[in-house]
Parts: structure tokens; sequence; C-alpha cells
């Protein structure tokens, strides 16, 4: 069975949620897991929650849904929804995938859905070329490190401490650049500032995990995802 893909809802009109809503418990692919009426509640919860794909309107108030897309150094592969067009050839620049026009209708709805799932094939295809390693600035160098033996990683500021088997280096990189470096397969993000490799945690308790007799935190909004991913 497909896993389901986690989307969200950013508008601040009551009726687009409902509509959107409907819309979304209709295709069993898709799970709506949040819905915000402005730029700061998304911003708020893209910070702390991995999310699939955003229905994001463009007209509201404080931060318009152009400017979140410029604000946020990663975002969800994302649909635009708005009542203007005038818009349009700009989002593309964003990585958006498509543009809905209010009112929007079912068949529309599903066209764009569609068109979501077709780069999300590409990327599985993607994913299916093995990556052993990955390369790091440490002392100014660039090394290239076995992924086989990443323990885990933890934020430091700008810079990543990463946990191997054999040491530890100081990454001139950010939590958020390796995270999309390393294989989703076989790491997770287990807290605002923890990626871990799967397969080396040694034990689970109620809020943190174990790896080399290393206490790590576990982030309540991470708890629901690892638990069913230790389970596979």
């Amino acid at each position: 069975m497909t896993e389901s893909k986690k989307c969200i809802i950013v508008d601040d009109e009551p009726a687009a949620h409902y509509v959107l809503a409907n819309y979304i418990k209709q295709n069993p692919n898709l799970e709506l897991v949040f819905q915000g009426y402005n730029g700061i509640e998304a911003m708020n919860y893209l910070r702390e929650n991995k999310v699939d794909l955003m229905f994001l309107d463009i007209n509201m108030p404080e931060i318009s849904g152009m400017e979140l897309l410029k604000i946020l150094p990663v975002h969800p592969k994302t649909i635009l929804t708005t009542a203007y067009s005038e818009f349009a050839l700009e989002s593309y620049d964003y990585g958006v995938i498509d543009y809905l026009l209010k009112p929007i209708y079912f068949p529309r709805f599903l066209k764009a859905i569609d068109r979501f799932f077709a780069t999300e094939n590409v990327k599985a295809k993607e994913d299916e070329v093995v990556v052993n390693s990955v390369s790091v600035k440490v002392d100014g160098y660039l090394i290239d490190m076995e992924l086989d033996q990443l323990l885990f990683a933890q934020s430091f500021g700008n810079y990543v401490k990463l946990y191997t088997t054999k040491r530890t280096y100081l990454a001139s990189i950010t939590t958020s650049e390796l995270e999309k470096c390393l294989p989703e397969k076989n790491f997770m993000r287990i807290h605002k500032s923890y990626i871990v490799a799967l397969d080396k945690i040694e034990a689970t308790e109620k809020d943190f995990i174990i790896i080399k007799k290393e206490k790590l935190p576990i982030g309540i909004t991470y708890k629901r995802e690892l638990s069913d991913r230790l389970k596979k």
C-alpha cells in the first residue's frame, strides 16, 4: 500500500479550507495534517514538521503566499490557490507545481494532484540511486563521509557535529542542508537539533533514543513518525 502524502492548507478564508479539506479527504493518497490561516502559522509548523504538499493562498494579511515562499529556505512542493492570476508566471520561479484559480473545481483539483504525484514518481526513481557517502566541509577541506559510519548529527549553530563510528567531526553545514543530502529511508530527523541513522538506534524510551550509550531527545512532533518507521 502506498504511503499517503502529508499536506497542509494555508489560507485566510475558512471557505477555502472547507473546499480543499473536502477534496483532500476524497483522495486516499493524501493526508491533511495541518490547516493554517496565515503565513506565520505555516512557518512555525514547517520548522518542526515534514510536509509533502502545501496548498497556499497568495493574498493573505501580513505575509502573502509569495512572500512566504521567498522567506522559507526550504518549502514543500506547493500548489497555489488564489482568485487572481497575475502571479502565475512568478510563482514557477519558486518550484510551484500548479496554480489553482478560485473557485476551485474538483476536476481541476484532481489535475493538480496528478501533477504532484508525477513529480513524486520522478523523485522516487531518483531515490533508487544508492548514496553511500556525503561530501562535507571540515576545517576548510571537503571530505567524503561514508554514510554507514554515521551514527547521528547534532545541530551546532551554523555547523553540525557528525558522530561516526570512528570520530566526531564539526562540519560547515546546517542541519537542514545535511538532511537534504541524506537518503530518507536510512536517516530521520527526530528533533529540531538531531538527525539519526535509523539502523544505529539501539533502544527507544518515551522521550529519547539511545545510540552508543548517548541519549538523544525525541521532539514531540516526530514521535509518531519515528514509531511508525521503526515498526517497518
